[in-house]
C-alpha cells in the first residue's frame, strides 16, 4: 500500500563545542551577549520528518510517497532519494529559497544552542494532495503551517485517513485549530511533552481526546509508549536498544513502524511493538538515516524482543 508523507526535507548540521557554553556566557553582561564559538567538529545529515519516516518506512519494505519542498541546494538530498529508491514525485523545489536547516551546536554538558531556517518549508502549500493520488494512508508531519492545514483538509477531501502528527510545530496551532485537526484526523501521535501541550491548548485529556479519533499515541522515551483506542489502553514496552548514540529522529522510526503496522492492519500491541523496535533501530546511530536493516533482520530483532514473528 504506498503511503502518503507530508512534511519537512531539511539538512542537519551539527556542531560540537569542545568547552561549556556558561564559561562563555556572562549572566551579567546578556544585554550586550556576543560570542563565538570554535567548533572542530561538524557533521551534515540528511534529515526532516518526512525524509526520515520514508527512510525507515522503506527499511520495513513499505511504498512512501514523500510531499515536501525544497530550496536551491537540494540537489544532494534528491540524488539520495534515488539512491534509496524513494519516489520523489512530490518533492517540489521552490527556486530561490534553501532547503529547511537546522544548525546545532552542543557542548561538553550536551547543552544545545539550536537555529533553524524553514526555508522552501513555508511555502509546502505549495503542493497539492488530488483525489487520484492513489494512496490507502498518509502523515501530516511537521511542516509550514499554511501547509500542514491545506494537507489535512485535502487528505479528508480525498478520502485517505491520516496520522497528524503536529510535533515542533505545535505552537503554531491554537486550541481549536488542533481540534479541527483531530476532527479530520483519524489518528494523532505525540511524545509525552507535546501531549501535555494539546491537553493544556485543548482543555481536554488525551482519553477524552481519543474519541475523536481511532487511536491517540504518546511516546514516552526510555519508558515505552501508550496508545489509547476503542477505549483501551495499551502499554507498549521499550525495547532495549544495541547502544545509545543519538535520538535525533526516534521519533520519525517509531511513527514508520506506526504506518508499516497500520497499514498490515495489525492490533495495536504488535503495532505500537514495532514502531517501538523501529526507535531502538535508530538510536543505536547518529543522525536521522544512518541506521540499515533489512527486513528480515528487523523480524529477526522483532522475535528477540518479543517472542513472536513479525
Amino acid at each position: 500500500m504506498r503511503t502518503l508523507i507530508c512534511g519537512s526535507i531539511a539538512y542537519d548540521n551539527i556542531m560540537v563545542f569542545h568547552g561549556r557554553f556558561k564559561d562563555h556566557i556572562l549572566p551579567e553582561q546578556i544585554h550586550i551577549l556576543n560570542v563565538a564559538f570554535l567548533v572542530p567538529d561538524l557533521r551534515r545529515e540528511f534529515g526532516g520528518c518526512a525524509g526520515n519516516i520514508g527512510y525507515n518506512l522503506k527499511l520495513l519494505g513499505g511504498d512512501p510517497l514523500i510531499m515536501a519542498t525544497v530550496g536551491d541546494d537540494a540537489d544532494p538530498y534528491v540524488y539520495r532519494l534515488d539512491r534509496l529508491g524513494l519516489a520523489r514525485d512530490f518533492v517540489r523545489k521552490v527556486p530561490e529559497t534553501l532547503t529547511a536547516q537546522a544548525f546545532i551546536t552542543t557542548d561538553l554538558d550536551d547543552n544545545q544552542i539550536t537555529a533553524f531556517h524553514p526555508g522552501a518549508m513555508n511555502q509546502s502549500h505549495l503542493n497539492r494532495i488530488a483525489p487520484g493520488l492513489k494512496a490507502g494512508l498518509a502523515i501530516v508531519a511537521p511542516d509550514g503551517r499554511d501547509g500542514m492545514l491545506q494537507h489535512a483538509r485535502e487528505l479528508v477531501a480525498a478520502g485517505i485517513p491520516f496520522i497528524f502528527d503536529p510535533g515542533q510545530g505545535l505552537p503554531m496551532f491554537s486550541g481549536e485549530e488542533v481540534l479541527a485537526f483531530l476532527k479530520d484526523a483519524t489518528y494523532l501521535a505525540v511524545n509525552d511533552y507535546e501531549g501535555k501541550m494539546v491537553e493544556e491548548k485543548t482543555g481536554r485529556s488525551l482519553e477524552d481526546l481519543a474519541s475523536l479519533v481511532r487511536a491517540v499515541i504518546v511516546t514516552r522515551g526510555a519508558e515505552g509508549s501508550t496508545i489509547f483506542a476503542e477505549g483501551k489502553r495499551h502499554d507498549i514496552p521499550c525495547v532495549e536498544a544495541s547502544e545509545i548514540v543519538d535520538p535525533t529522529g526516534c521519533g520519525d522510526a517509531y511513527r514508520a513502524g506506526l504506518l508499516h503496522g497500520i497499514g498490515q492492519k495489525w492490533d495495536w500491541q504488535k503495532i505500537g511493538r514495532l514502531a517501538s523496535l523501529m526507535g531502538s533501530l535508530k538510536i543505536a546511530s547518529r543522525g536521522g538515516q544512518n541506521h540499515r536493516a533489512t527486513r528480515e533482520e528487523i523480524g529477526a530483532r522483532y522475535r528477540e524482543a518479543f517472542g513472536a514473528e513479525l
